[in-house]
């Protein structure tokens, strides 16, 4: 049987926590931040975990 391959894409967006937990990053932060409160773009820096029922589909394509 040969080895799965990892999603490329989800290994650039998600990584794994010491738990197992996923963990990403907010998005509305790439561009447009001049209208966004100094408070609001701080809190976008602050990385999160993923919603159990995204880890669901997210977690198959993260095998390693």
């Amino acid at each position: 049987m040969p080895k799965m391959k990892t999603h490329r894409g989800a290994a650039k967006r998600f990584k794994k926590t010491g738990s197992g937990k996923l963990k990403r990053f907010k998005a509305y932060k790439s561009h447009l931040t001049a209208k966004k409160s100094a408070k609001r773009v701080r809190n976008l820096r602050k990385a999160t975990t993923v919603s159990s029922g995204d880890a669901k589909r997210i977690s198959p394509l993260l095998p390693y």
